[in-house]
């Protein structure tokens, strides 16, 4: 599944709304952050966590982080969102949604109830419904949340929102410092080929962009390139 650069860049201006949005769609939804347990390996398995890494690992697939990792389908030899770490983007706290988690996994888990009885597939029941599904059934239920037309206008802004976060931690690791994230091989900036910095943590570019010097420094602009 992808999205476009279009839908990629609109979903990045309304990060910052979507906390409001979130409540617009589920006004008496549980605003609890909920914490994770720990799990095998040091990583995490609770209900929620895995629904969300389910949903990640859904748009952008990966590799399995251990043998009983069910919520990555472990459909890919890469690593995916999981691995690029879509939770700990969503529960950074200037992303603004880390308080609407538990109410977007209910809405994401309840819809795949719906789902799983329209299509009459059994799932592990103890298991959360979404992580209970295959791949191929978390995928087309998730094609028909972000693209099916009975979806109310409102409803897929909803799914969108949550979406857009996942691709925008694969390709923007937007919860670690650039430079640290670069250093230790951020699949997802990886993936885009994104330059490492200097030694000092600082990119510089020795190529003009137009393979030619455009224009002379004017001699009253200080160091950090702004006017004395």
């Amino acid at each position: 599944m992808s999205l476009t650069r279009r839908q990629l860049l609109w979903l990045a201006s309304i990060g910052a709304t979507g906390m409001s949005l979130v409540d617009a769609v589920t006004p008496n939804s549980d605003a609890a952050d909920a914490r994770p347990s720990a799990g095998p390996d040091g990583l995490t398995s609770d209900p929620l966590t895995m629904t969300i890494e389910a949903f990640a690992d859904t748009l952008i697939p990966g590799h399995k982080r251990y043998a009983a990792d069910y919520a990555v389908a472990g459909v890919s030899h890469q690593a995916g969102a999981v691995q690029a770490g879509a939770l700990p983007f969503m529960r950074f706290g200037p992303v603004g949604v880390a308080p609407a988690l538990p109410a977007f996994v209910a809405a994401l888990d309840a819809a795949a109830v719906a789902y799983i009885a329209s299509h009459q597939t059994s799932v592990d029941p103890t298991l959360p419904p979404f992580v209970g599904l295959s791949y191929h059934h978390r995928k087309a239920m998730l094609d028909h949340l972000l693209n099916g037309k009975k979806e109310s206008g409102d409803e897929q802004l909803f799914w969108f929102a949550f979406a857009g976060l996942v691709f925008l931690a694969y390709h923007t690791a937007g919860y670690l410092p650039t430079a640290k994230a670069v250093r230790d091989g951020h699949p997802g900036l990886k993936a885009i080929g994104f330059p490492k910095p200097d030694r000092d943590g600082l990119w510089r570019f020795p190529d003009f962009s137009y393979r030619r010097k455009l224009a002379r420094r004017h001699p009253h602009t200080t160091p950090g390139g702004n006017p004395r």
